[in-house]
Formats: structure tokens, C-alpha cells, sequence
């Protein structure tokens, strides 16, 4: 069959041959025991439904055994044959362009230079998850090649619940994860419920078909590294950042030291992402002995390197030995998915990787003993380093909030609402006040022909527009202006793209309409081919998260989900290809509600009309939100773009004088 002919098959007639378990993969990590037995029997009732009765005899025992020997049901008999990676929109099946733009999207977010664990369908995260499993997967493309612009495809986390009809207006589809009653939203809700096969975690750009491999958080996080330094009145050339996590996310933080010019040391347990970094220059050297290291971060200090250096172990042992000798670190942070600590988001120190897989599958509590233990010394060797001049953030992987969930002195002498721990985050003193409040955020394109001249063109368009805004610009926006024009800049020589050809910036919203505005107008002309919008959940709008994106927040209402809700149905009906809502994108099963877009530009006059519309409130009604939890940059920006579209009207906070007090 070719591989048209198998995407419009969806779920074969007739079963194929089970498939090895390939070693040389990376996998994820068994889940925990957590189904009694008549639990056991409703999800593998659960997982047949999928399939008609006459295979269910041969499946049955299978199914169980994947249950049993991985916590999960993936069907991985049913992974396709072909190769897992974005095609030029050309090669799907179809009738609906906007259709064809998603399976590319899905197709790249289960890449295996993309996908942290391919084989589990799992994006980013360690639980970061497109679908539950391969027959969902299967239906969903096959819903898509037979999709017209006529037809929503709703998804329930993961599931595709079916085609129904439309109009051309409206999202082709919409997207659902992880939506649970709150009061079951609960870490081990999710694994009890997506063991049962009825919810998944979306993360944030997993379950919206928008992630873009790690180029997806170099951006923000050489502007994260860029504005500490900055904070600290430090040139980067020569300082040192200590970090951990090479994963999906965190993966991006050396090459973003690179492009920051400092030096990186990112500490990393797992051998195969490490090399995997190493492999695809990610990270410039691996070291797996602590006294090497010591050397060589002190020669780069002495011969002010920009070098990124990977530590094949334990950060805090990286923490605690720099300690020891004494070296300086000017700026710190942590990565690891600790949103997800007890099923390998975060691995304890004093102890191998395998050593800890295997804990965390058959002595749970335990396991959650050693993190918790981990997570102290951790933060204490921190405290040693911040005493001593380190600027240390969260960088809103849920750190801080564990390390006090485990005990760890991390809790400010004198608690502010919004200001409970000893360190800030990294959207609190960087990242608001400095780009969301503006209306900076992650922008994306992704270039649907597959061929790196598009993605030049579009490069050569992003730089213009934006040299060409930042003439008029205002004081309070022009250091954002030339960030990102420096980074446009740079984007091709840094060789970040991993999967689809795809390119991140942050940029507001007259930046955002502006250049797609232009690459509009460019496929129009014949210039370059139809091109995907989107951005990271982890914008100005799109996430209501109490201790990351929202964080910044503090009339009391950075608990509340407002925003992220409005800011999906919004984007629905004002002509969004796809939108999603997630709980649990980044810091965790029920700590975010978070929701995304995508938007297939075509070269229409209909593109053209919607992106106007769509991008406009998409930012501004974060800005809104912001403005009135009193943030000044946001009053200010709200301000500007009530100046420029006359139908625009926001409610103002009048300041109170503390002084009535």
C-alpha cells in the first residue's frame, strides 16, 4: 500500500503481524500499578472497542500484557510501517487543505527527532502525549484524509470522537485534554484515568499538534538567559548558568546558553537523550566525572568560552561539588519535568537510572521517599550558592513548588501574595514584566512544502516586517524589537530545525498580524507555499498558571482559569484551523489550564481576514487581562492598541494610593 492508501485505511481489516520492542528507542518509563483488577478488565474493554469482535480473542491477551508489563495500553502491533515525519502537504490524502495541514502538524509531533518517547506517542514532558494509543492515531488521520471544510473533527484526549458537520468558518478541529471534573485532577487521577484509556496529558503543544522540537524554547530561553544577565548587570561572556534536564523541553537550554554566549552545564541522567543532544549539537561536550568538569568550566571561566557542557549525572551533585570548590555560578535554574515527579519527570540523587526506573515501577513510595529527599538536598546546596551572589529562578517546571512539598527551605522569611518562596520565577522578574505584559510571546510558522528555501523566505519577511516596525516603535518596546530581530538573524547559521521546517519568535500582536500579513501575500504571489501559525500555550493569553505564565499576577486572580477559557472559544469562532484546551500543560496535572491554535494560511483573502481578526485577540486578551491585575506594562500596551483599532474597549484599573493604607 502506499502510504496515502495506508493513511485512508485508518484502523487495517485485517490485523498485522505484532511488532518487536526496539531497544534502540528511547521508551517511556512503566507506569505505576495503580488499576484493581475489575479497573484492569474495563480498560482493556476500553482498548477493544477500538476493534471488531472477530479479533478481539487474539488482541485480548496482548493488550494485557503491554497493561501489565507497562502500566499502559499503546497497541504497538498497529504502529505504521512508514516513516514517522512532516511531508510537504502534497503527499496527504484529502479534500481539505486545512485537514492536510494537521496530519503534517501530527506527523511532526510523533517524529522520532522530534518525539522524546515515538514509540508511546508521547511528545515532550515524559507524559507529554499526542494520543493514548495507535489505533487513535490511525482513526484520526484517516478522519482528516476524508474531512471536508464543512466538517469539525472533535477530539476527546486523544480520541476522535468523530466528524461532524460545520462550516467553513468554524475550526476544523477541536481538541480536548485532560479535562476532568476538579476535584479529580489529581496526580494519581491521571494515571489511574489515562490507564484506563479515557484522558491523556496534552502537556501544552503535545495534544495541539504544535510543537516544534526544541527550537520551540531556545528562543525563550536564550531571552530568559539574555535578560538574567542582564538582571545581575553581568556581561554573559565568561558567566556560568547550571542547569539540568536534555529532554524535550529542556534540551534547548545549552544551545540557548550558546546563543547567549555564556557557559552552560546541564546535568542529565539519561544516557540515550544525552547523546542524543550531543548528536545533534545541542550540547557541545558530555563529561561524567565531577572533577573533570570542576577543570573544565574553570578553564572556560579563565578564556571567557560560550561552550555548552553536558554532565551525565545527578545536578545536584553538580550543585553541591561547584559548592565544594567554590566556583562561582551567576546564574542558576533547574529543568526537569517536575510536574510529573514520581514517573520520571525528576530522578533522586544516589542512585542510577535504571536502579530508579525500576524503583519507580515496583516501590512507588519509595521512589517518592528518595525524590522527595533529592528535592532537599537539592535546594540546600542551591541556598549555599545564592548566599554566596547566585541569581536562581524557577523556570516554572514546578520546582520550587515540590521542593516545599518535600520540605526544602525554599519559602521566603516573609511571604507576599504571589511572592511565597525565596526565588522568583522566571515569568515573575523576566519573562512578564519584560515581554508577556507587552504582549511578547512565542510566535511560530511552520513551512507545509518542507523545503528550507521557504523557510528563508520567510526568515528574510519575519526581519523586514520587524526592522521595519521597530522605526516607530516606542521606548518601552525597542530592547524586545532587537532581540528578535537579532535572533531572526541568526536563526538559519544556529541550524535549529529539528522535524518540520519551522521557525520561532516572539513578537506582539501588530508584530504577529504584520508578518503574516506578509506571508500571506507571498503565497498569493507563488513565492513560497502555504505556511502553518501557531504558537507556544506558554504565551501572553493562552495559559492561566499560577506559579508560571500567570505568576506575574497578583490582584488574587492568578488561580483562576478565565482567561485561557476565553481565550480558546475566542480564537474558535474568529477563524482559528484548530484550537485546543489542556489541563496540566508544563507544571502539572491540575496546576494550569492551558490553550492553543493553529492557523493553515493559504493565500486567501479568507486568510487574510481571519488572521487579522484572530491574532488580534489572541494577544491583546492576555494584555486586557494583565492591565487589569494592575501590571503597568500591560496598562500601557493596552492602551497603544486601543489607539490603533477604534473598536477595541478595555476596562481600566484605577491605582489606589498605598498611602490610604
Amino acid at each position: 500500500m502506499t502510504f496515502q492508501e495506508q493513511i485512508q485505511q485508518g484502523i487495517p481489516n485485517r490485523l498485522p503481524q505484532p511488532k518487536p520492542y526496539e531497544t534502540n528507542i528511547n521508551h517511556a518509563p512503566k507506569r505505576k500499578e495503580i488499576l484493581g483488577e475489575e479497573e484492569k478488565k474495563l480498560a482493556l474493554k476500553n482498548a477493544l472497542r477500538y476493534f471488531d469482535a472477530r479479533f478481539h480473542a487474539e488482541l485480548l491477551p496482548e493488550f494485557r500484557e503491554e497493561l501489565e508489563k507497562y502500566g499502559r495500553i499503546y497497541m504497538y502491533r498497529f504502529r505504521p510501517d512508514y516513516e514517522m515525519k512532516a511531508r510537504p502537504i502534497t503527499e496527504y490524502p484529502g479534500k481539505s487543505q486545512q485537514a492536510k495541514a494537521i496530519m503534517l502538524m501530527i506527523q511532526n509531533n510523533l517524529d522520532y527527532a522530534v518525539a522524546q518517547h515515538p514509540h508511546e506517542l508521547i511528545t515532550y514532558g515524559g507524559n507529554g502525549a499526542v494520543f493514548q494509543n495507535w489505533a487513535q492515531y490511525l482513526l484520526t488521520m484517516k478522519y482528516l484524509s476524508e474531512m471536508t471544510d464543512e466538517q469539525t473533527l472533535v477530539m476527546y484526549s486523544g480520541h476522535p470522537m468523530g466528524l461532524f458537520p460545520s462550516h467553513k468558518e468554524a475550526p476544523r478541529v477541536v481538541v480536548t485534554n485532560g479535562m476532568m471534573i476538579p476535584n479529580y485532577s489529581k496526580p494519581d487521577d491521571w494515571e489511574k484515568f489515562n490507564a484506563l484509556g479515557v484522558t491523556q496529558y496534552g502537556q501544552m503543544t503535545a495534544g495541539s499538534y504544535m510543537y516544534i522540537g526544541p527550537q520551540g524554547i531556545v528562543h525563550g530561553t536564550t531571552i530568559t538567559a539574555l535578560n538574567a544577565f542582564r538582571k545581575i548587570k553581568k556581561d554573559p561572556k565568561g558567566g556560568l548558568f547550571v542547569t539540568s534536564g536534555l529532554g524535550g523541553m529542556s534540551g534547548a537550554q545549552p544551545k540557548a546558553g550558546n546563543i547567549a554566549g555564556c557557559i552552560t552545564v546541564c546535568a542529565e541522567v539519561n544516557p540515550k537523550i544525552t547523546k542524543i543532544r550531543h548528536d545533534q549539537k545541542w550540547v557541545n561536550e558530555i563529561h561524567e566525572n565531577l572533577d573533570e568538569l570542576v577543570d573544565r568550566v574553570k578553564k572556560a571561566q579563565q578564556n571567557k568560552e560560550t561552550v555548552s557542557l553536558a554532565y551525565l549525572g545527578n545536578v545536584v551533585e553538580v550543585w553541591e561539588k561547584f559548592d565544594q570548590e567554590n566556583l562561582r555560578i551567576d546564574i542558576g535554574s533547574d529543568q526537569t519535568s517536575l510536574h510529573n515527579p514520581w514517573a520520571g519527570g525528576y530522578y533522586p540523587v544516589g542512585q542510577s537510572f535504571e536502579e530508579s526506573n525500576k524503583m519507580m515501577a515496583e516501590d512507588p513510595e519509595l521512589f517518592k521517599d528518595k525524590v522527595q529527599e533529592s528535592l532537599r538536598r537539592h535546594a540546600a546546596a542551591i541556598n549555599k550558592h545564592t548566599e554566596k551572589g547566585t541569581y536562581f529562578f524557577d523556570y516554572g517546571n514546578a520546582f520550587l513548588l515540590e521542593a516545599s512539598r518535600a520540605g526544602a527551605d525554599v519559602m521566603a522569611e516573609n511571604p507576599e501574595l504571589g511572592r511565597e518562596f525565596r526565588y522568583p520565577s522566571y515569568v515573575q522578574d523576566i519573562m512578564g514584566p519584560m515581554c508577556f505584559d507587552y504582549g511578547f510571546g512565542p510566535f511560530r510558522w511552520v513551512c507545509t512544502s518542507g523545503k528550507p528555501e521557504d523557510l528563508q523566505k520567510t526568515d528574510d519577511i519575519a526581519c523586514q516586517v520587524l526592522e521595519e516596525i521597530q522605526q516607530n516603535s516606542p521606548e518601552e518596546i525597542q530592547q524586545q524589537m532587537k532581540d528578535n530581530i537579532q535572533w531572526i538573524k541568526g536563526a538559519q547559521e544556529n541550524k535549529l530545525v529539528v522535524g518540520s521546517q519551522a521557525r520561532i519568535l516572539y513578537a506582539d500582536a501588530e508584530g504577529r498580524m504584520k508578518i503574516a500579513e506578509a506571508f500571506n501575500k507571498a503565497i498569493k504571489n507563488g513565492e513560497i507555499g502555504p505556511v502553518v501559525l501557531g504558537r507556544d500555550h506558554h504565551d501572553v493569553s493562552g495559559t492561566d498558571s499560577p506559579y508560571r505564565e500567570t505568576s506575574n499576577i497578583y490582584d488574587g486572580s492568578r488561580f483562576t482559569a478565565d482567561m485561557a477559557i476565553q481565550n480558546v472559544i475566542g480564537d474558535s469562532f474568529r477563524g482559528a484551523t484548530w484550537v485546543s484546551i489542556h489541563n496540566g500543560g508544563g507544571v502539572g496535572w491540575g496546576e494550569v489550564i492551558n490553550g492553543g491554535f493553529g492557523m493553515l494560511l493559504d493565500g486567501s483573502d479568507d486568510a487574510d481576514r481571519r488572521l487579522k481578526s484572530m491574532l488580534f485577540w489572541d494577544v491583546n486578551n492576555g494584555i486586557s487581562r494583565r492591565s487589569w491585575a494592575r501590571n503597568e506594562g500591560a496598562v500601557f500596551a493596552i492602551k497603544r492598541a486601543m489607539e490603533i483599532e477604534p473598536n477595541l474597549k478595555v476596562t481600566l484599573p484605577n491605582f489606589v494610593d498605598e498611602g490610604l493604607f
